[in-house]
């Protein structure tokens, strides 16, 4: 029988079903364990999951060889990797997916409280066997990975807006891969946080929506730029829903907020397979793209690379549309009067904390889009202005945009869509390349509160 490679067995280091490692101790007493977590690495090397300083631990510490029994959960063939100890490692991509990956199978177990992972253990793997015995047939191979990989990035090169390019990679997402809830978040540097900036799949689109860095699946996939994929789980709030929690832990930046601001997140109240990657550009991790499906086992390692190479595309594509080439936007846009309105007045309420704005009580947005928000209307109202361009709001201060990497493209998207989804007199359209027009519908009375 050929020596299979380890490429080849992936689907055995799925941890759908528990891997069974022997180990020996330096007196000759071998010890057989069950373990969590038996994790691709590369082609020769996997990392195992160290939770306990048990008979394991000490073998290894011992003497470093070791054999662990995995079975294929689709072909029911085992097969036997001989594996050498190298290190342990603590911190880091590879320990951090590893952890978000258990407190999955924690919680789908109910053992949150005796599943924590203590280090990522890396093995050489020197050879594998392969058991003899019957076995089912292999599964069909999945055809046209490869082409739908290609429509997908054919679709988001031939965008040439952020919110064609986002909403694009989303339905490729639907359509080309079968993908059907997922969404798109960037990464706020300053405040390190991840804001929603586009969804499918949901109720309600959760645009605007906040996750602080290091926080569930997509925050821990932005910090440690490494994809985290989880197959089976069923407490939504463990991994992934740690929205309010991360709300109230980071929200409060420099002083007490208005009541109200919690934008609801989007994602599924009982998500069984996860799969965060981050969108990374000239080595800075942008944001992250984030599917989820209610089914267990419903996203593998085949479609981890696939994602990984579509979110690699998009990070690619959304700095590059942010980048404005320069003299893009460099007129001044001509000067016209607002047009007169009538009716009611509406009352838009900044704080200056945090930039958050609320209209007629209703929270809208805060942060830099709060600010940029603020910065239009006062030039409305006191100026008349409705014409603006992306580069004067790169050169106001007032704006507080960071210094590298400030989104703003994204940031006026976030804006505009919350403008449309909670329906104001007042929107934002575009008028060209780096150009936007504010149009209002009715007087308003713009009150600022102390920061």
């Amino acid at each position: 029988m050929t020596t299979p490679l380890l490429p080849a067995i992936r689907s055995c280091l799925e941890g759908a079903i528990p891997a069974v490692m022997a180990t020996c101790a330096s007196d000759g007493t071998p010890n057989v364990a069950y373990i969590s977590q038996v994790v691709y690495v590369d082609e020769g090397h996997v990392a195992l999951s160290f939770q306990f300083f048990n008979k394991t631990r000490e073998n290894i510490l011992a003497n470093p060889y070791a054999s662990v029994l995995v079975l294929d959960p689709v072909t029911a063939r085992f097969y036997r990797l001989h594996l050498r100890y190298l290190r342990t490692e603590t911190a880091g991509a590879l320990f951090e997916s590893m952890k978000a990956r258990l407190a999955g199978i924690a919680s789908h177990n109910g053992m949150a409280d005796v599943f924590r992972l203590k280090g990522s253990d890396v093995y050489a793997v020197e050879h594998i066997d392969a058991i003899d015995g019957e076995g089912l047939p292999p599964p069909a191979p999945r055809p046209g990975q490869l082409h739908r990989l290609r429509q997908c990035s054919e679709r988001m090169a031939a965008c040439t807006g952020l919110e064609e390019l986002l909403q694009g990679a989303l339905a490729c997402l639907r359509d080309a891969v079968g993908i059907g809830h997922a969404m798109v978040l960037m990464l706020d540097v300053p405040a390190q946080r991840l804001y929603t900036v586009a969804s499918c799949g949901y109720a309600t689109s959760g645009v605007g929506s906040e996750i602080a860095l290091g926080h569930g699946v997509i925050g821990m996939a932005a910090r440690e730029n490494t994809p985290v994929r989880i197959s089976h789980m069923t407490h939504a709030a463990l991994y992934s829903h740690a929205m309010r929690s991360s709300l109230e832990a980071g929200a409060h930046h420099g002083g007490a907020e208005p009541p109200g601001m919690d934008i609801p997140y989007p994602g599924l109240p009982e998500p069984h397979s996860q799969l965060a990657v981050p969108m990374v550009a000239a080595g800075r991790v942008l944001g992250v793209l984030f599917v989820e499906s209610p089914q267990d086992l419903a996203f593998d390692f085949e479609d981890e690379d696939m994602l990984v190479a579509l979110a690699g595309h998009l990070g690619a594509a959304i700095d590059l549309l942010q980048a404005t080439p320069e003299g893009a936007d460099t007129a001044t846009p001509a000067t016209a009067l607002a047009p007169a309105v009538s009716g009611t007045p509406v009352r838009v309420r900044h704080y200056a904390a945090n930039d958050s704005v609320f209209i007629n009580d209703d929270y809208l947005i805060k942060g830099v889009a709060g600010a940029i928000f603020w910065k239009l209307l006062r030039d409305y109202t006191q100026a008349g202005r409705t014409e603006f361009t992306n580069r004067e709001l790169r050169l106001d201060p007032s704006i507080r945009l960071p210094d590298v990497a400030d989104n703003l493209e994204a940031r006026l998207l976030l804006l505009q869509r919350r403008l449309q989804e909670n329906n104001p007199p007042m929107r934002i359209e575009k008028t060209g390349r780096g150009r936007f027009r504010l149009c209002v519908a009715c007087p308003v009375l713009l009150e600022e509160q102390p920061g």
